[in-house]
């Protein structure tokens, strides 16, 4: 998302770079290709109309400090109007209620809202430990109600059966009072969507809401709409009292348009993206961070944050103590690293959210391109193929093991022997970061980057301490 966006941006606002004062004349033609940027974003144009007039009016007369030069100083104005644009920070999730809290979801067919559901369901279990209730109120489409079904499972939700001859209102009830009988923290109402907005759907879904008085109502839109998806959120603004909106396949569009215009539009804040097909594509939406990322500064506290989330610490601590002993890093220590970052959403996703990438040409989609994601997938099938004892101790893979390895796991022998080599790099690394005690000064320097960065991103789009740690093993 926003890679565009971040590429344009990037080039524009060095054009500032030398000036001893931001003035009018200086800025003018700067604003100009500001603006035409986020029209290329598909970003509305009464939200880019105001964003360069509030732009302008900041940066006209600013006298530079002595530690920012005049293009830093400006970088600094348009951040952070864009995070006032698409709200000063993340809005969480109002969950004080008496138990069970009620969210309803709305949305068109299409936008992901099922898939949606699911994954509120699982951050709510997984990250604020909530017992959750889900619940399909789509009595048009039984495969939704299936689809449902199957997901609640898949991500260690309950759910709450329902059928076609039922009303929506009915249903919405009779989960709700299972929800507090059964003491389940949080009930999810999944509502019907339609392709195009209609005054019976409309309707429906204002009697449902009324019925039940949810504490939230998220409005469920498809990113990849662009301004469209603004102004269905108006639509659906003006009709329910909207609570928040869940920007979905964010992943999939370059401009992000959606997201700085749905905000304006609607007054109403972006609560989570949704990143991904997988049930654990789901971020909360944070606008300092978001704003940093599109100026290719990075979001290093996001990916702090998931590399917690996800990486095996007891995995990560063992290869520290055994590296620490002096015993080497083995081809199963190399599988266990790969299989880190396939869990982080692989080297792409890891790229994006690092300083300096997006402003360096795309350089996260570069990099993706020569270090494909597919290749962790043959890599670890290789590994497989391998003894326990070829595993272990590599040097002792020969021409006729390595025929047969390359045969079992479908591969050539040059890429076995591309995997060999590219292990004996990093295991020269480790060797190296050991001696050195790196692992020790990555797990600090995390540590530090995380307490000292609010917005997420690092000034001046500084890199990241090389080396592995525990959190980032491997890397």
């Amino acid at each position: 998302m926003f890679e565009n966006l971040t590429e344009r941006l990037s080039r524009t606002l060095k054009t500032v770079t030398g000036k001893a004062k931001l003035t009018e004349d200086n800025i003018k033609e700067t604003l100009r290709e500001v603006r035409m940027a986020l029209l290329e974003a598909d970003v509305a144009l009464p939200v880019v109309k105001d964003f360069v007039s509030r732009v302008r009016e900041r940066a006209i007369g600013q006298e530079v400090q002595q530690s920012l030069s005049p293009g830093q100083a400006f970088v600094k104005i348009v951040q952070a109007e864009l995070v006032e644009v698409m709200g000063a920070a993340n809005d969480g999730l109002n969950l004080a209620q008496q138990p069970p809290a009620v969210i309803l979801m709305a949305g068109l067919q299409g936008a992901g809202k099922t898939t949606s559901v699911a994954k509120l369901a699982k951050w709510l279990k997984e990250s604020q430990k909530k017992s959750v209730l889900v619940a399909s109120a789509d009595v048009y489409r039984p495969a939704a109600i299936k689809q449902l079904e199957t997901l609640a499972s898949e991500v260690g939700a309950n759910f709450f059966p329902s059928s076609t001859d039922q009303k929506p209102v009915d249903i919405a009830n009779a989960a709700i009072h299972e929800g507090k009988i059964k003491h389940h923290d949080v009930v999810i109402v999944d509502t019907a969507g339609r392709l195009h907005i209609d005054d019976s759907m409309m309707d429906e879904i204002k009697k449902l809401h009324a019925a039940i008085n949810p504490i939230e109502t998220l409005f469920v839109v498809d990113a990849m709409t662009g301004q469209d998806a603004a102004n269905t959120a108006r639509a659906f603004n003006e009709a329910l009292p909207l609570t928040g909106v869940v920007l979905t396949k964010a992943d999939g569009d370059a401009r992000g348009g959606a997201a700085l215009s749905v905000r304006h539009i609607t007054g109403k804040p972006i609560k989570f993206l949704g990143v991904g097909e997988k049930t654990d594509a789901l971020e909360p939406f944070h606008p300092d961070r978001v704003a940093s990322r599109i100026l290719g500064m990075g979001d290093v506290l996001s990916l702090i944050e998931e590399a917690e989330r996800k990486i095996d610490r007891k995995k990560a601590d063992k290869l520290a103590t055994k590296l620490k002993k002096g015993k080497g890093f083995d081809l199963e220590d190399f599988r266990d690293q790969l299989q880190q970052m396939k869990n982080m959403g692989g080297m792409g996703a890891m790229l994006d959210k690092l300083p300096g990438m997006g402003a360096m040409g795309n350089m996260a989609q570069m990099a993706q391109g020569k270090v494909d994601d597919k290749m962790f997938v043959q890599m670890e099938a290789i590994i497989n193929s391998m003894t326990p004892k070829e595993r272990r101790n590599p040097d002792i893979i020969n021409g006729s093991r390595k025929k047969r390895i390359a045969a079992g796991s479908g591969t050539q022998i040059q890429d076995l022997n591309r995997l060999i080599k590219q292990h004996k790099q990093m295991s020269k690394m480790m060797r190296k970061m050991t001696r050195k005690g790196g692992m020790a000064k990555m797990m600090r320097g995390l540590g530090a980057l995380k307490g000292q960065m609010p917005g997420g991103g690092m000034p001046g789009g500084g890199m990241l301490p090389p080396g592995g740690g525990k959190k980032f093993p491997g890397m």
